[in-house]
């Protein structure tokens, strides 16, 4: 397995040689841009026959790309969102229907490293286009010492994806959210926020659109074998603001309930199975919610 260094280095080596296109745009200049992908043949990455199994059961279950669709992908540079990314190429090339896509990613206003991710979707035939934001300044106007500020973030993040989807006719935002994240979210809302809550693999927002999760049952390391065994560098910690100040507070409940998972799986290989079965085996009326109560004939 090559390791994040080497799989920079490599990276690093190959872009010396490399003609860069740029990206970058400003959104408050921004062109729309075509979304469909280029006549030009690519050799994507290997996806393993069992992730695409995975992925290609779940929309056919749930319906969640169809014939016309057009797909906005938050693309983070990290190893979901690369997957998806390169399921969604393959997807064009092999589905019995016709959609686009387009990745963007949500620049913070801080900077990052977006290179090798616009390399990576160049070299793939991704439509792909940096959008700069001033969340980064918002975060600072705003947080207070001592608090952990990732869902303000996250909700920033995704208001920006709404707004580039809605302006450029997309109907759809696909996000790299596999069952790992599913899990924890669902431990997580249990044991912090007192509610029975998971991640569906599609919903529709309030302003329309549909939200998508065509990798909400594959599991972590299966991305983790994909990034590894195709020698793909993957952007630091997903550009992600919590890391760019150190004495800024780290967010422990996911870490917490990670270790948590670990350990249960460890005693219980068949813990995940199990889980993704419950979470398409709901019964409401087994708990104390009045609107999932069997109703009495009233007298």
């Amino acid at each position: 397995m090559q390791t994040h260094d080497n799989a920079k280095e490599s990276h690093s080596a190959k872009s010396k040689s490399t003609t860069k296109t740029s990206t970058k745009t400003d959104t408050k200049a921004t062109q729309k841009t075509d979304t469909k992908t280029t006549s030009k043949k690519t050799t994507l990455p290997t996806i393993s026959k069992k992730i695409l199994n995975i992925v290609g059961r779940t929309n056919a279950k749930y319906g969640l790309i169809k014939e016309g669709d057009r797909i906005l992908l938050g693309l983070s540079g990290g190893k979901d969102s690369t997957l998806l990314a390169t399921i969604l190429a393959y997807m064009q090339k092999h589905a019995p229907f016709k959609f686009e896509f387009k990745a963007i990613t949500i620049d913070y206003g801080r900077g990052g490293e977006y290179e090798c991710i616009a390399e990576y979707c160049e070299a793939n035939a991704i439509p792909y286009e940096l959008i700069r934001t001033d969340i980064y300044k918002i975060l600072e106007e705003h947080k207070r010492e001592g608090t952990i500020y990732c869902s303000f973030c996250s909700r920033m993040r995704r208001g920006s994806l709404y707004t580039q989807a809605l302006q450029g006719g997309f109907n759809k935002i696909a996000l790299g959210h596999h069952l790992d994240d599913a899990a924890e979210s669902f431990l997580m809302n249990l044991t912090y926020n007192g509610a029975l809550r998971s991640m569906p693999p599609i919903y529709k927002a309030q302003n329309g659109l549909f939200v998508i999760r065509p990798m909400i049952f594959v599991r972590e390391r299966q991305i983790r074998d994909f990034i590894s065994s195709n020698q793909i560098y993957i952007a630091p910690d997903c550009n992600c603001p919590i890391n760019w100040l150190p004495e800024d507070k780290r967010p422990k409940a996911r870490a917490n309930t990670k270790e948590l998972l670990s350990t249960l799986e460890g005693a219980n290989p068949l813990l995940f199975k199990s889980l993704q079965n419950a979470f398409k085996n709901l019964h409401a009326n087994s708990f104390c919610d009045e609107d999932y109560l069997d109703k009495q004939d009233l007298i």
